[in-house]
């Protein structure tokens, strides 16, 4: 699968979620916590070529996503994302550290999840700051992006994991 998003730093999130639902959006998953782990091998080659392996914990499911190395874009961030649920979190974090991968990164967020025709939006707070989230199509994050009042200029390609570091978070 194909991930195309952008993110766009706000103060408040309130007015943009009501902004949001006034729009027709449906809320998918209310406010809740999400805990994230980056693994890479010893020599870090997954970081190398820019790509992450991600175990997400949301309540009591846990998550295993794989993201390929960014594709170039100027507006976007588009990446190849692969996620599955994984039946016994803690037994595949052993799975792989037997295999050589350590923890690299952690962080925690809150995220609520909306949906708009096929955007999916996340409204997230992080020790980097308020975000929305919108992936999808292409014209259509434009289209929404637009209509927020989100000018290009705000957009952000970045990744939580850079956006943490670079308010010191060590992770």
């Amino acid at each position: 699968m194909l991930e195309i998003e952008v993110k766009v730093r706000v103060e408040d999130l309130d007015p943009v979620r009501r902004r949001l639902l006034g729009l027709g959006a449906k809320i998918l998953k209310e406010r809740h916590a999400e805990e994230n782990t980056l693994y890479d091998g010893r020599d870090r080659h997954l970081t190398g070529r820019r790509e992450a392996l991600r175990v997400r914990k949301i309540g009591r499911k846990t998550f295993l996503t794989f993201k390929g190395a960014p594709l170039k874009s100027r507006r976007f961030k588009i990446r190849t994302e692969h996620e599955t649920e994984i039946s016994n979190g803690k037994a595949f974090v052993k799975i792989l550290q037997a295999l050589g991968f350590v923890r690299v990164f952690r962080y925690t967020k809150h995220r609520t999840v909306l949906s708009l025709g096929k955007l999916k939006i996340c409204l997230d707070e992080t020790a980097a700051g308020r975000f929305i989230e919108i992936e999808g199509d292409r014209e259509k994050i434009v289209r929404l992006a637009r209509t927020l009042g989100f000018p290009q200029t705000a957009w952000i390609r970045r990744d939580y994991i850079q956006l943490l570091k670079e308010v010191g978070h060590e992770g």
